[in-house]
């Protein structure tokens, strides 16, 4: 008769340890289990257990610590790894220590039990997966949240970063689809390499060929990207045309050589896209024999409604980031964080990002509260009955309007040219700052205005909050 396969649980929870072991024990497994990272691997060692499941903090080391130990002692021994600290780096840094699974906290004991069947129905990577996070092994994630939905996301992400596969990232406007391919860039092999950016949304329909492929002797994206990685955002909008090319350079018969090099250009395709590519394959907008190039693997980001959890970590990153950048610090009350959780967020993460960055701008108080909020989501709503959102003409001489209509004898003090021009130029030259990350070189492009003669006016208008430099 067959000895039941025998489970090694490792955790500094009791209680996980005791649930763990009765629903494992129910399901016809020996099981062992300590509060020791060192007493597991030197469980391991000795050559007990068929699978491991760790979480990643203990008290004398962690699972990552000990792992390395594991994997040279058993190479095969797959360990299933769980963890409370539920970011996209330590989904990535299980894959990168050869981890069979990782699940974040709470799990689901169905969803473990079935990743214990699995790890159990077949033998572990006898190859460490390189998922290469060395590059991110700081505060700066490339995405943040640790609701269930993006726990998904991360651990699709770690099983992507270390290969060369195609994907396809799927999502709506503003969910950080860009962050996700850069995730995938960043973590992986390329790193070292460019990751290069075509957004073709933005980009002019009779121009989209010379700027993927070049002309001329010019160099195209997908050249510009040899040796690292080339991300179409919203490739739904390439034209037919470019399709067909583009489909050749996948295929192989059509290959860009890199002049500076004078070998075919080696380059790994994201492509991120809002729309419904089936839909347009049915219309004849989009070759489906491109689309199954393309979708290899595939990767969804969930829009912001659906990790409203994720409300709190977000806010708290964009403030800082805000802070980072030269505007005051400020924080948000309860009020606000309701308010915000309320809110549809059409536009995502970006959305968020955006009201963030100008409520802090625009508005003195340290802390900014749930009528702060209310204001500027106000301010993005048409009016009811409204044809559609005022133009600044509009805002300006209703605004004036009130100024002379609430001053003695209809005349406002004087000096009010100057006092309109200052309240239409703060908030121009704060937000213009403010969007290209304090680089004064950029705001004054924007603005169209010389760098001296910004620097005059953050100057005048006593912007000093604001980062100085370019």
């Amino acid at each position: 008769m067959t000895s039941p396969q025998k489970v090694l649980v490792a955790d500094d929870d009791a209680s996980i340890r005791l649930v763990l072991s009765q629903a494992l024990s129910r399901a016809g497994y020996q099981v062992r289990a300590t509060a020791a990272a060192a007493t597991l691997a030197k469980w391991a060692a000795e050559g007990e257990g068929d699978v491991i499941i760790s979480d990643v903090m203990m008290p004398d080391e962690t699972l990552f610590e000990v792992l390395p130990r594991i994997r040279r002692a058993r190479p095969n021994l797959p360990v299933i790894v769980m963890s409370a600290q539920n970011t996209v780096l330590t989904a990535v840094n299980a894959a990168e220590r050869g981890a069979f699974e990782y699940l974040p906290k709470p799990f689901d004991l169905d969803d473990m039990l079935a990743v214990v069947r699995r790890a159990l129905a077949r033998p572990a990577r006898t190859e460490v997966a390189q998922a290469q996070a060395r590059a991110l092994r700081d505060e700066n994630l490339p995405l943040i949240g640790r609701s269930a939905p993006m726990q998904e996301v991360y651990r699709t992400l770690a099983r992507l970063v270390g290969v060369e596969l195609t994907v396809l990232i799927l999502g709506e406007s503003g969910v950080g689809k860009e962050l996700a391919a850069r995730a995938l860039h960043d973590l992986g092999r390329r790193r070292d390499g460019r990751f290069v950016v075509l957004h073709l949304a933005a980009t002019p329909r009779e121009r989209v060929e010379t700027e993927l492929f070049g002309r001329d002797g010019g160099t195209g994206k997908l050249v510009e990207a040899d040796g690292g990685t080339l991300f179409l955002d919203e490739v739904g909008d390439l034209p037919l045309d470019s399709q067909t090319r583009l489909l050749r350079v996948i295929d192989g018969s059509e290959r860009p050589i890199n002049p500076r090099t004078g070998r075919p250009a080696d380059v790994r395709l994201i492509a991120a896209t809002n729309r419904d590519l089936a839909a347009l394959i049915r219309q004849g907008l989009f070759r489906e024999d491109l689309y199954f190039r393309l979708n290899v693997a595939s990767l969804r980001i969930p829009p912001l409604r659906d990790r409203l959890d994720d409300l709190p970590d977000l806010v708290r990153a964009f403030l800082l980031r805000a802070s980072r950048e030269g505007l005051p610090a400020k924080s948000l009350d309860a009020a606000a964080l309701e308010r915000l959780a309320r809110h549809d967020w059409p536009g995502n993460v970006r959305e968020l990002e955006n009201l963030i960055r100008r409520a802090v701008a625009l508005h003195a108080e340290p802390v900014i509260t749930g009528r702060i909020v209310e204001r500027e989501l106000q301010t993005l709503q048409p009016a009811a009955g409204a044809q559609g959102p005022a133009s600044l003409e509009e805002v300006i001489a209703q605004h004036l309007a009130s100024e002379f209509a609430g001053a003695p004898d209809d005349l406002p003090p004087a000096g009010l040219y100057d006092r309109v021009l200052e309240m239409v130029e703060r908030p121009l030259v704060r937000l213009t700052l403010a969007a290209t990350r304090g680089n004064q070189v950029r705001a004054a492009e924007v603005l169209g205005l010389n760098r001296n003669t910004l620097r005059k006016k953050i100057t005048d208008l006593k912007l000093d909050t604001v980062r100085r430099g370019g």
